[in-house]
């Protein structure tokens, strides 16, 4: 409503012949937040019941207003000629109310060209709440006839009127169907809270690229406790009725309530996705209903956690109830913890504080794999015994994909396959596949939220920094962007192929960026003061027809893990040509930040296009406070030494800023630079 409440009443002629305006402005938002679009069925006795509950709910809400406005009589009024129209026919008043909301719906989908996400969460809360009111309705109407059939079933031998028989075999048939439909309406329930819970699984893989996760398992966990109590009830009318359809019904019901247990065991907080041998780690699994089945004090269940294999993975998904294999895939050590209920959180989790992955096995790979492409698992399982009937449980939870590594050196290539796997796995798939080629725009949003999520900025990558990742990871400086969208690329693209001319892959240099901008770049990147991932063909562009000591700074194209400063320098018969300093690397930001550096150099004066440098980068400098000390002060400072003889103009020079060593920051000329 808060979207369209400005918008002028014309725009929605005829959506409100039957529910005056007016009124619409009365409910505001409380309009949206009633079920209105799931009461269908005009012949279901509980969809009548909800649409007399909305009018009286609708009627209390305006005589409050009334009471509270100085003039109460055109409120008044209004609610009154609505209780006239709709009390005997409520269903009436919903049918109106759809086709507002509906009316309303399509001008935001025109509006914004799409339903804000909060919306669709609305919607879905409101479907859970109706349809679990519906089903607790269903409960008190078998509840009823079965008093009712008890009733005409001890006037059976009695002689009685015709009818009470008639009564009884009603109530009998009545009941069947009843218990058909509720038990069929649970199923679907049950359908929609599982698929929520996949969504939540599916959300917290694409966290650890650094998409935003809701990660509150609070209301799901609600949502499986209410449906556990319903499929309860549920059971003991069955045993209390009987009757040939109980052997049946009874196992849909077992089915149901297994399924909810089974899923409600699940990883909480993932163990790390790259993961050192001989390294401390943690992780938390959590029993969605423990805290409302394992009443305190119970008894303490030790969860265990095993590495398993990408293969052994897969087994799990044909033999759930497998789970002691042939061999062992590696040993961790610390790998029992207690399945404790928290009263504070009202949740049931093991926490695993200091497990260790103390040695692993390796798999046959293929010859085109690396050990980095080797994905494993850390497998939760724990032996419950639940329910009405002492059901005993073997649970299990499997971690997201996992790579091993011994050596810090294969961090980098390791990070590259969970990336990719968290990106594009698909639900419900075979452990641990995912799909060799994906869209350009795919990898582009990938790359974006990562970059973003890392640095930890809200500014993220344009359409101009897309284009030359694109020519990059293709090679192809001739395409144009609407070109790039059209294509895909391979996982042997992103990283195993080597970049021509270079000695690593496209993932690896984009890492090189991403860490120095994330440890000495972010408030840069953040106020763009850096352009970043750009050409030098697009650095021409921008510069060749720019004042001399215009500058812009860019990320190395040749070097992981470098920033270059390109400038317009001037011959001394007045040509004009574009330089490119020898990228500053951590190495040297460590020493000296960048705004030091930039200001440190005279030949640099404005910032393309044309802020001056001194106002850009002010905020940035270092403020070094003057110590007490028998010493002179000295300080460091960059500059750039240009041979005494230019060459003749050409497109670019390059100038090397550290010269040999790594405290001389003199720049000298270096023509071997590329």
């Amino acid at each position: 409503w808060e979207l369209l409440a400005l918008k002028p009443p014309e725009r929605f002629n005829g959506l409100f012949e039957e529910f005056p305006h007016n009124l619409r402005c009365f409910l505001g938002d409380w309009l949206e937040a009633q079920p209105w679009e799931f009461i269908n069925n005009t012949s279901d006795s509980f969809c009548a019941v909800q649409a007399a509950r909305l009018l009286t709910a609708m009627v209390d809400m305006l005589q409050d207003l009334a009471n509270r406005n100085g003039s109460p009589g055109p409120i008044l009024q209004v609610t009154a000629n609505l209780e006239n129209r709709y009390r005997r026919e409520p269903l009436k008043l919903v049918d109106a109310v759809k086709r507002i909301l509906r009316g309303e719906r399509a001008a935001v989908q025109e509006k914004f060209q799409h339903v804000p996400l909060y919306v669709h969460r609305q919607r879905e809360e409101l479907m859970f709440e109706f349809n679990l009111q519906r089903l607790q309705y269903r409960v008190q109407e078998i509840q009823a006839l079965q008093e009712r059939r008890k009733g005409a079933k001890k006037c059976l031998g009695k002689p009685v009127f015709h009818s009470i028989h008639n009564t009884f075999s009603n109530s009998l048939q009545s009941l069947q169907t009843l218990f058909l439909n509720t038990t069929s309406e649970l199923e679907e329930a049950q359908k929609a809270v599982l698929a929520r819970l996949m969504i939540w699984k599916r959300q917290q893989q694409l966290a650890g690229n650094g998409t935003p996760f809701e990660e509150d398992l609070s209301p799901l966990q609600k949502r499986l406790e209410r449906l556990v109590d319903i499929c309860f009830q549920l059971r003991i009318q069955l045993v209390a009725f009987g009757g040939e359809l109980q052997s049946s019904l009874q196992e849909r019901l077992d089915n149901i309530f297994n399924a909810f247990i089974k899923n409600s065991f699940l990883v909480d907080k993932q163990p790390p996705q790259v993961l050192k041998t001989q390294t401390k780690f943690q992780a938390t699994v959590r029993f969605l209903l423990g805290p409302h089945l394992l009443k305190s004090p119970h008894t303490s269940f030790m969860v265990t956690a095993d590495i398993v294999t990408e293969k052994q993975a897969r087994e799990l998904t044909t033999n759930p109830s497998g789970g002691v294999f042939s061999e062992s895939s590696g040993e961790i050590v610390n790998n029992t913890a207690p399945l404790e209920t928290t009263a504070t959180s009202n949740a049931c989790c093991a926490l695993f504080k200091n497990m260790l992955l103390k040695k692993i096995k390796r798999c046959d790979r293929k010859s085109t794999e690396s050990v980095t492409e080797e994905k494993c698992a850390v497998l939760f399982s724990v032996s419950l015994c639940l329910g009405p009937n002492k059901t005993n449980f073997h649970l299990q939870a499997l971690s997201l994909p996992i790579v091993v590594i011994v050596h810090g050196n294969q961090d980098n290539n390791a990070k590259a396959t969970i990336l990719w796997d968290n990106a594009f796995a698909a639900p419900n798939r075979i452990p641990f596949v995912v799909v060799e080629r994906v869209s350009w725009d795919d990898m582009c949003e990938t790359l974006n939220q990562k970059f973003m999520a890392e640095v930890q900025t809200t500014k993220g990558l344009l359409k101009e920094h897309y284009f030359f990742l694109a020519q990059k990871i293709f090679g192809d400086n001739g395409a144009s962007p609407e070109e790039f969208q059209q294509r895909s690329v391979s996982w042997s693209q992103f990283n195993k192929e080597l970049l021509p001319g270079r000695g690593f892959t496209f993932w690896q240099w984009f890492e090189g960026v991403l860490d120095l901008t994330k440890k000495y770049l972010k408030e840069y990147w953040s106020d763009r003061l850096i352009m970043g991932f750009i050409s030098k063909q697009y650095v021409f562009s921008c510069l060749s027809n720019a004042p001399v000591g215009t500058f812009l700074l860019r990320f190395s194209d040749s070097e992981i893990g470098g920033i270059s400063i390109a400038y317009v320098t001037c011959f001394q018969d007045g040509s004009t040509q574009v330089e490119n300093i020898q990228p500053f690397t951590a190495k040297q930001l460590s020493i000296r930040s960048l705004a030091d550096c930039v200001l440190d150099l005279l030949q640099i004066q404005i910032l393309y296009p044309d802020r001056p440098k001194h106002e850009a980068f002010r905020r940035h400098l270092n403020a070094e406070t003057p110590r007490k000390s028998s010493y002179v002060p000295a300080k460091l400072k960059i500059t750039v030494d240009l041979p005494s003889s230019v060459p003749a103009p050409t497109l670019q020079t390059q100038v090397n800023p550290m010269s040999n060593s790594n405290l001389n920051l003199g720049i000298t000329s270096d023509p071997s630079y590329e």
